[in-house]
């Protein structure tokens, strides 16, 4: 099959800039460390750091993502979420000059132990989470440990919220209040807010908000749109439909036969699949975009192709190109009918999908 007929990608930078700005006007006095983890959602790691410009700082996950922005030249500091998993990858972090968020007692006694060299790190905080982090009844205990440590500098505490998403739950509001009162009086920055922080916390933005989805133009809250919150999308995900079959009443279509056409009608075969990113449980009438018009997914998602009801619209031809996400249709409505959320839909583009 020709390139030109496959699944495409391209990537909006000035979209993604524009969101950038949409954290900046929410948090207006606090620090944005830029959450880039998993190849940037999906979006080209690298490209992502080099476009944000005017970010204090950027979030990955590990030492290799680390190393990945280190090699592109990337001059901001370099923030290692899961921090070190064993002696290797601290004396890799000592070396390069990251920036260590530490949650574990392992790595409090690594670093006791075999630390050589300067390490700067933050401290993760379990407020309600309870993933990684130190427990609040601990804070004053790993303190004091660090301050015994001279070649640590201490640059603050953190900690992640586990409904920010839900603007009606009260546990937010009941995790800033306990990790205030865990760090009050101790010495150090303070950051709380993830993207559903910055949008619907104020009280948490504090010295550093950590924006990740918001960037990528995908709204944090379930009941609030993107568009709403004035974000814009990144990711264009696009294919082409590569040829329209003339159905007949009764046909099925696709896999399992779980679909029949009720009427002789238009079928549009699109060149995309789940070998492609798309999402294999998409349900019957996600919408796609074509020329402007939505026509609905039938059938179930094969590997190389999906196929849509041109019924509203039989002329539409082969070589047309069909919008799966992005402009004109919210990832977040292809996420919902794929029960599903958008982080994992930009996460899972595949390789072979080709990229501009």
């Amino acid at each position: 099959m020709a390139g030109g007929c496959r699944a495409q990608l391209s990537i909006d930078l000035e979209a993604l800039r524009h969101n950038f700005q949409q954290v900046r006007q929410a948090a207006p006095a606090s620090k944005i460390m830029a959450a880039v983890k998993a190849n940037g959602y999906g979006h080209g790691m690298v490209k992502v750091a080099q476009a944000l410009t005017e970010a204090d700082a950027f979030a990955v996950a590990t030492v290799a993502e680390a190393l990945t922005l280190k090699r592109a030249k990337i001059s901001q500091p370099i923030v290692i979420l899961e921090g070190f998993l064993d002696l290797e990858e601290l004396n890799l972090a000592v070396e390069e000059g990251f920036i260590c968020v530490i949650h574990s007692p392992y790595q409090l006694e690594l670093m006791e132990n075999k630390l050589q060299g300067e390490l700067k790190v933050w401290v993760k905080i379990d407020s309600g989470m309870h993933r990684l982090g130190f427990p609040l009844s601990r804070v004053e205990s790993v303190n004091s440990r660090l301050a015994k440590m001279e070649n640590v500098e201490l640059i603050g505490w953190m900690s992640h919220f586990s409904d920010a998403d839900d603007l009606n739950n009260p546990k937010t509001d009941r995790q800033i209040d306990d990790f205030s009162r865990a760090t009050a009086g101790l010495k150090g920055e303070r950051s709380l807010a993830n993207s559903g922080g910055i949008l619907g916390w104020p009280d948490s933005h504090l010295d550093w908000v950590r924006p990740g989805i918001m960037l990528y133009g995908s709204s944090p809250f379930a009941n609030k749109s993107a568009e709403e919150l004035g974000l814009r999308p990144v990711m264009h995900f696009t294919a082409k439909i590569i040829t329209v079959n003339r159905c007949q009443q009764g046909d099925s279509v696709g896999y399992g036969s779980s679909w029949q056409c009720p009427e002789d009608m238009a079928v549009g075969v699109v060149s995309v699949g789940y070998g492609d990113g798309y999402p294999r449980h998409a349900a019957f009438g996600t919408p796609l975009l074509v020329n402007g018009g939505e026509y609905p997914l039938i059938g179930r998602v094969s590997m190389d192709m999906v196929t849509i009801d041109l019924r509203s619209n039989p002329d539409l031809k082969t070589g047309d190109e069909v919008v799966l996400w992005g402009g004109g249709l919210p990832v977040d409505r292809i996420a919902a009918s794929a029960t599903t959320i958008s982080y994992e839909l930009f996460c899972g583009v595949t390789q072979r999908v080709v990229r501009k």
